[in-house]
């Protein structure tokens, strides 16, 4: 008897408990539809990505070659402040998150287009006038120059993919290769191997990770290493960040200028 009651008990708590998760679930998803509401009024941008969308599989949202974006708020700006976010180095990174609106899992998007997509961010944000900093190569003096970020010219892709976004290469001795770009769930400062390993994704004709690992430390010599390594970096498509500026004696002189969280500032 006191066993049934007990679970009777027991019974209506649980059940309170499980309807006030109920509600607290139902009240984040409110929040949620909300929020997602109010972001949709914002206004938005087309922007065309760098890598014309070549390096994405044909089922991605990005292999039309855009995204969109929206404009940043004065809330988005938290972000580039962020103390937990600059001290792992992803400030960048999650402001992109935040302004894409088009649905793709940021990890997969690749790091060909960040610049470019950074470019974006700023202009959406702050305008496309982005003062610097530079020298004046004949005299030295420090000049006071505006960029405008429209300008800056991109640099042509012209490799050909396939439809999973990937690219041929044969090694001198004929062995067929297949590798991809790398993209932003792939990291940073990868040792050369693991670069080698994130990057190739058929060696002849297997796939499998083992065999590519195998490949890398016990076929894959230095030599190929390198011309393999050179023929990619030299047809990542990139924007160029450099412009030409006005020197102090008329003249027009090219000088390049960094991308950091300051860009946003500026």
């Amino acid at each position: 008897m006191f066993a049934h009651i007990y679970n009777k008990v027991i019974g209506v708590k649980m059940s309170g408990m499980t309807d006030r998760i109920a509600n607290q679930d139902l009240v984040q998803l409110a929040k949620a539809q909300y929020e997602q509401q109010k972001r949709n009024t914002i206004p938005s941008e087309i922007i065309k990505l760098i890598s014309n969308g070549m390096v994405y599989p044909k089922d991605h949202p990005l292999r039309p070659g855009n995204i969109e974006m929206r404009y940043m708020t004065a809330y988005d700006e938290d972000i580039l402040t962020n103390p937990s976010y600059m001290r792992e180095g992803v400030v960048l990174d999650k402001l992109l998150e935040a302004l894409i609106v088009t649905p793709v899992d940021y990890s997969t998007i690749s790091k060909i287009d960040k610049n470019g997509l950074i470019i974006a961010a700023r202009i959406l944000s702050y305008g496309k006038d982005y003062p610097v900093t530079v020298i004046d190569p004949k005299t030295g003096g420090t000049l006071n120059r505006i960029v405008d970020l429209t300008k800056l010219i991109p640099i042509t892709f012209d490799l050909q993919s396939d439809d999973n976004g990937e690219f041929n290469y044969v090694l001198d001795n004929g062995t067929p290769l297949k590798f991809r770009f790398l993209s932003t769930g792939d990291g940073e400062n990868l040792k050369l191997s693991e670069f080698l390993e994130h990057t190739l994704v058929q060696v002849n004709d297997s796939r499998k990770i083992d065999d590519i690992k195998n490949f890398i430390r016990y076929e894959f010599l230095a030599i190929d290493s390198k011309k393999f390594r050179t023929h990619v970096t030299s047809n990542i498509p990139d924007l160029e960040l450099k412009y030409e500026f006005e020197g102090e004696d008329g003249g027009a002189f090219t000088a390049g200028f960094p991308i950091n969280t300051d860009f946003f500032w500026f």
